[in-house]
């Protein structure tokens, strides 16, 4: 049985408030539905997207370590992980041929998910900062649960 798609597209949402490349890697990225193999015309996106989306997020997992990366609060920030996050949904549903009822449902699913997984990133963030523990741990983990949403997300 699979998630239903605003439930996905709210994981997918968590996973770019995290790390903001996800809402759209994620799709791009991940396995192509069952029903568009192997005769669809619109099997897997190109290898060039799918390159890049690539490459965005093994930049962003690095550059988040960075001391010099900004807050995920300060502007734009939490409005591009919320547009990620709806992007993201909108491809999930594209994928699965959703009606359009469904398909607003994923893309404000997507944006409600990267809204809060924006604030929930933060807040762990801030919480592992005011204990004194180091910081690279609870990126790390930070990266863990994120890229595990957004594989979940994309599975489903």
């Amino acid at each position: 049985m699979t998630a239903p798609l605003a439930v996905r597209s709210l994981a997918l949402g968590l996973a770019a408030g995290s790390r903001a490349t996800l809402g759209v890697a994620g799709p791009l990225l991940g396995p192509v539905p069952g029903h568009r193999l192997p005769t669809h015309r619109l099997r897997r996106p190109a290898t060039l997207p799918r390159v890049l989306a690539g490459l965005a997020v093994a930049g962003e997992l690095v550059g988040d370590k960075l001391p010099t990366t900004p807050s995920r609060l300060d502007p734009p920030g939490p409005d591009v992980r919320a547009g990620s996050g709806a992007v993201g949904g909108l491809l999930l549903a594209l994928r699965h041929h959703a009606p359009a009822p469904s398909v607003v449902a994923a893309m404000v699913a997507g944006a409600v998910g990267g809204a809060v997984g924006t604030g929930v990133g933060a807040a762990w963030r801030a919480a592992v900062a005011h204990r004194g523990w180091p910081d690279l741990p609870a990126a790390l983990a930070e990266d863990a649960v994120a890229l595990t949403l957004a594989t979940w997300a994309t599975r489903a």
